[in-house]
């Protein structure tokens, strides 16, 4: 063999160390060849995990049950019955979308949110959804839109009157949190799912803690501690307390919600860019602690999520938007803190996205968070 034939066989060889299964692996789209390396693309697992508060995970989990353990994790996951509303209901979305109800309960409850050893969803009159939001994915699933509802939405809710819309849940778990969702968009809700708060610790933890942009500095007088403005990293204890942060914000629970995106986008690129999916033992932790705090309707099994992920492929980070509901903002009810909902701004989001063009309505009325600086 010349000199040049060494050269070359010892390039074809896989260097000292590298992982066969990351994103260099063969089959995976990126063999080397003697042309300039293009770009490459970002592996299917990672981007999923962009997609949005709960689905984004959940969605991501499904690299675990691709891979391996499939049972393990598959077994983890709640599946809860009699989830959606049996009466009148609005008609389908456009042919292709998906909109699911996304929920992060509180934790002040004393059982788990999702359920443990038997234990129902919820505690009827104690327990109240601190995070809302509607994930709204197109037909051809070229993005993913994640709509926050305040939590004090001034609403009906079937049988009890007008009430904060997280209320909704603490009187009737899911199906009326879904039944009141409806009501409001007169929009579909095709699956539901929730997950603890601990949850979110728990997946921060297993990721080695994220990192969040703070403009200014803020102190969180109910938990007595200071957010010194720049660039955080949080483990899963501070994840809690960033994102449950209601009072001294500027702009009260508008600015939590800001603070609850961002984390999820700071969760999704640290699982993005932290090699998690390259490293078995951090994925293996990761999905275990995520597979372990959520819950979701009866009719999603594995098969659904499998085929859901396959979609969702082509998704990229930017390509999730995170919006707010419109509303007229805060208001007093009697003793209570409140938000109007604003009903003419209202209807031209939600028939936007039962007529699947949310992309138009974005481009005409603007509505997206900038979650790269928080307060």
């Amino acid at each position: 063999m010349t000199p040049r034939d060494s050269a070359e066989a010892d390039q074809a060889r896989p260097a000292a160390g590298m992982d066969l299964f990351g994103p260099d692996a063969p089959g995976d789209g990126d063999r080397p060849t003697d042309r300039a390396p293009k770009p490459r693309k970002r592996r299917w697992p990672r981007v999923l995990l962009a997609i949005g508060v709960f689905l984004l995970l959940l969605v991501g989990g499904l690299a675990g049950l691709v891979w391996q353990r499939q049972s393990s994790y598959n077994g983890n996951i709640d599946r809860l019955p009699s989830t959606m509303p049996t009466g009148k209901r609005p008609g389908p979305s456009a042919v292709g979308t998906e909109n699911w109800l996304l929920v992060g309960s509180d934790t002040r409850v004393r059982a788990a949110t999702t359920g443990k050893n038997g234990e129902d969803l919820w505690k009827p009159g104690q327990q109240r959804s601190d995070t809302l939001m509607l994930l709204h994915l197109p037909a051809d699933r070229s993005k993913a839109y994640v709509i926050s509802f305040p939590r004090d939405l001034w609403v009906e809710i079937p049988g009890h009157g007008t009430q904060k819309i997280n209320a909704a849940f603490s009187y009737g778990g899911p199906r009326l949190l879904i039944e009141t969702i409806e009501n409001l968009t007169d929009v579909r809700i095709d699956h539901f799912g929730a997950i603890d708060f601990t949850g979110f610790k728990t997946m921060t933890d297993a990721l080695g803690g994220v990192e969040v942009d703070i403009k200014e500095s803020v102190y969180d007088p109910a938990r007595k501690q200071n957010w010194p403005a720049g660039r955080q990293r949080l483990n899963g204890e501070d994840a809690l307390r960033f994102v449950r942060q209601r009072y001294n914000l500027p702009n009260g629970d508008f600015d939590r919600i800001k603070r609850q995106q961002a984390f999820l986008a700071a969760l999704a690129k640290k699982a993005a860019d932290g090699g998690t999916v390259s490293n078995p033992l951090k994925l293996d932790r990761f999905l275990s602690a995520f597979t372990k705090s959520i819950s979701v309707d009866d009719s999603v099994d594995a098969g659904r999520l499998r085929s859901l992920a396959l979609s969702l492929r082509g998704v990229r980070p930017g390509d999730v938007q995170f919006m707010t509901v419109p509303n007229k903002g805060p208001a007093a009810r009697g003793r209570q803190s409140v938000v109007l909902p604003d009903p003419a701004k209202d209807k031209l989001l939600f028939e936007a996205i039962r007529s699947a063009e949310v992309a138009e309505y974005v481009r005409r009325h603007g509505g997206v968070n900038r979650v790269g600086q928080v307060s």
